[in-house]
């Protein structure tokens, strides 16, 4: 295996290069953090190899992670999804390895299950997250949609109901009336901005709030 020129202790190691692990991969690269990917297609290391630091290697046989020295990485991401057992396969010996931060896709809640027993530090499930945003933004109210945890908090920008355009977030009074904070506002053509009590929120403007999901949905469906 080629001499491989990324700092692991502080490197992620992505394997997998579908369109989540790619996607992945770029962007940590983008970021400028040290990433390494890992891939058995020989058409997607062919199409990746110009872009990314990459080996072509079987992240299912221990031998193969121990040659790239996956043990020092200090978090992994597992983008295999379409073969279950492959992706339980490459989680179970990045979880050997000690790797501190293990991060997984999951297709469907079994495999989740699966994948968080054997030892995965994070499951993801790209598919289901993104159809429960979709569903937030449907109406054409909501413009982007982030639950941020379990319990139900989450922010959105959307466009402001025609009761509060025209008024200061003081004269609205947002919060004790909808039970949702304004984060920010932004106006056409200017930088997004913190919301003050002085924010005049127009028709114009795009609107970041917080809160409970399901206030910020009652919120959001105002005229």
């Amino acid at each position: 295996m080629a001499e491989i020129h990324v700092d692991k202790t502080s490197g992620t190691l992505v394997i997998g290069l579908g369109r989540f692990g790619s996607a992945v991969a770029v962007t940590l690269d983008r970021l400028g953090r040290e990433v390494l990917a890992v891939e058995t297609n020989p058409a997607l290391v062919e199409e990746w190899s110009s872009h990314l630091a990459l080996v072509e290697a079987d992240g299912t046989k221990m031998e193969s992670l121990e040659q790239l020295g996956a043990k020092d990485f200090r978090s992994a991401v597992v983008g295999v999804g379409s073969s279950l057992e492959d992706s339980v396969l490459i989680t179970a010996n990045l979880v050997d390895l000690g790797i501190p931060s293990i991060w997984a896709k999951a297709t469907s809640r079994e495999h989740g299950r699966i994948l968080r027993r054997i030892g995965a530090h994070h499951v993801i499930y790209p598919e289901f997250d993104a159809g429960k945003r979709t569903a937030h933004l449907v109406d054409g109210r909501m413009l982007d949609y982030i639950e941020m945890d379990r319990e139900g908090f989450s922010i959105v920008k959307m466009r402001p109901p025609l009761e509060i355009q025209g008024f200061t977030l003081a004269e609205s009074d947002i919060r004790k009336r909808f039970g949702v904070t304004i984060l920010g506002v932004i106006s056409p053509g200017h930088p997004f901005e913190y919301a003050t009590e002085e924010t005049l929120v127009t028709a114009n403007d795009l609107i970041i709030a917080s809160g409970d999901g399901a206030l910020l949905e009652h919120f959001a469906s105002r005229p």
